[in-house]
């Protein structure tokens, strides 16, 4: 019983956990970034190698789709290139984004009021107002990028 408690000592197991998280999430985004990069080039050989074929039965070149653009981020891809259905794309990311964090913020803030017995740290509770801010930023850059509706195009 004694060396399990050793090996999860407080004094040296909160150091590691702290350091790790911040490692994970690193590790995890640059993961994230190869994937999507992977996948883009996967994507636009598929598309290349259906345009091959197509010209291969003699398809005309006007009824094929076109080829995915090089180098453009997912977003305009899911949008189906539609510079308009991108903004709006990018500006809910946004606004998903921004709700999970401000109530991530506010969340961590209620906690932290709660856990902290009286007479300890009275405003550790504060913590959360650094992600609450952050998702608050998210929401209006939502509202910026959100695109404007043409008044006067009929709808």
């Amino acid at each position: 019983m004694n060396l399990i408690a050793a090996m999860f000592d407080s004094d040296l197991f909160l150091p590691f956990l702290v350091f790790s998280i911040p490692i994970v999430a690193i590790v995890g985004g640059i993961t994230a970034g190869i994937v999507k990069t992977v996948t883009e080039a996967r994507l636009i050989e598929n598309a290349q190698r259906e345009r091959m074929a197509a010209i291969q039965r003699g398809v005309d070149l006007d009824k094929l789709p076109p080829l995915p653009p090089i180098g453009v981020g997912s977003t305009e891809m899911m949008a189906g290139f539609d510079p308009k259905a991108a903004q709006l794309h990018r500006a809910q990311g946004l606004l998903i984004g921004g709700i999970i964090t401000l109530f991530a913020g506010i969340g961590i803030a209620t906690f932290l009021h709660f856990i902290v017995e009286p007479g300890d740290v009275d405003r550790i509770w504060a913590v959360g107002i650094i992600p609450a801010f952050v998702g608050v930023a998210l929401l209006l850059s939502a509202a910026i990028l959100w695109p404007k509706r043409n008044a006067g195009a009929g709808g």
